[in-house]
């Protein structure tokens, strides 16, 4: 195992990373003012990532995207997440709902929404997070689908679902099984968006920022029962799998992110003078460097043993959940450090830095808070133990 970017994959990193650079980043404070100008600037990005073959890397070539194979893509992802429209421009913010589709949709899903779907056609959303219970635990979740003739009636509450306000259809995490075990209680359900009775509350800030994160109730909104997507009472195997490598691919966008931070802290070291000597020179800045560096380092590294786990075929729940609390704290400090090397301009929207803080405390909630990792990754090693055994690193 090498943790090198491969010399095949390294053309199309390079490609990315400067596709990111070049048009993405200097695109940022225009797409973030909103309106017709934003959706204007995102097609012409999209078109132009069409054009030189950099779009929907990680999506099968079969459904029309780049067919990079998952530990290719990982490498390419790290390029891409040096900024949030990353995903948007080059057509990847699918890919979780694109392989979960390909994996159980049926004929008559494939057509109407995989297709599009890849092509940036149509946008999807996913609703599992609701406000009056604790989504950490989602055996709790309440929304519940009841199947009435050949039609599912849908009740229920969820937030959070990122894209709802311009999404196709929304992928709705639901409890179908009422008498079953509780992790086979729940289906997937997919709910076009305009069915009567899908109400969008607000889209709910996130620390300031307006994301469309979407609170969406449903009042006896009916789908067809062939909306189902997989078996029923399999809701939690298909979102485990959605998961998992979702949540390798936030940190390698994360860790895009927090090394656009640093160079920025670099820079910014080298170029302010404080009492007649650069920011630079001062033990205190370098201190921020070192601290950087091997956090960044060490969660690339954590990361990309995780990539290799889920890459042989195993479920590396463990590598999954360590990563993810690593990663995400690791993002928080590295801008955190940045932000101060660049004094009052770092609390101002001059730089990126302001914005990226926000999404980063963020990071440390969705997809499971950090408790819950800690506490899961903590119980499945002490495991180990109960059974004579002992947590061996290296083969890991």
């Amino acid at each position: 195992m090498s943790f090198a970017v491969p010399d095949s994959v390294r053309p199309i990193r390079d490609a990315v990373h400067a596709f990111m650079i070049e048009r993405v980043e200097p695109a940022e404070k225009v797409v973030h003012q909103g309106g017709e100008p934003t959706a204007a600037l995102l097609r012409d990005l999209q078109r132009q990532a069409k054009k030189e073959g950099l779009w929907a890397l990680g999506h099968p070539k079969e459904l029309g995207g780049g067919g990079l194979p998952f530990l290719d893509y990982v490498y390419v992802n790290e390029v891409q997440g040096r900024s949030e429209l990353g995903q948007l421009a080059l057509g990847t913010f699918t890919l979780q709902d694109s392989l979960m589709l390909h994996r159980y949709a049926n004929a008559a899903q494939r057509e109407r929404f995989l297709v599009p779907l890849v092509q940036a056609e149509i946008w999807p959303s996913f609703a599992m997070t609701e406000p009056e219970v604790s989504s950490s635990d989602p055996t709790q979740l309440r929304t519940t689908a009841v199947l009435d003739g050949d039609e599912w009636v849908i009740n229920g509450h969820k937030w959070f679902t990122t894209g709802a306000d311009r999404a196709a259809y929304t992928t709705v995490m639901c409890r179908t099984e009422p008498d079953a075990a509780p992790h086979m209680a729940f289906s997937m359900i997919l709910v076009p968006t305009d069915t009567p009775g899908y109400v969008i509350v607000r889209d709910t800030p996130v620390l300031g920022i307006e994301g469309g994160h979407c609170e969406v109730r449903y009042e006896d909104v009916r789908v067809p029962a062939q909306n189902l997507l997989g078996p029923r009472g399999q809701g939690f195997v298909i979102a485990q799998e959605r998961l998992g490598p979702g949540r390798i691919f936030h940190c390698m966008r994360w860790l895009g992110q927090a090394q656009r931070a640093f160079d920025l802290m670099c820079r910014r070291l080298h170029e302010r003078t404080a009492f007649g000597r650069p920011l630079a020179d001062k033990q205190l800045m370098r201190r921020h460097v070192f601290d950087s560096y091997t956090e960044i380092q060490a969660a690339r590294l954590l990361t990309l043993n995780a990539a290799h786990a889920i890459d042989r075929g195993e479920q590396a729940r463990v590598e999954i959940g360590a990563v993810k609390v690593v990663a995400a704290r690791m993002l928080h400090n590295v801008i955190d450090r940045a932000i101060q090397a660049h004094g009052a301009l770092g609390l101002t929207p001059d730089t990126p830095l302001d914005r990226m803080y926000r999404h980063a405390r963020a990071g440390r909630v969705y997809d499971g808070p950090d408790e819950v990792h800690i506490d899961s990754v903590g119980r499945r090693i002490l495991g180990e133990y109960t059974t004579g055994g002992n947590w061996e690193f290296g083969l890991r």
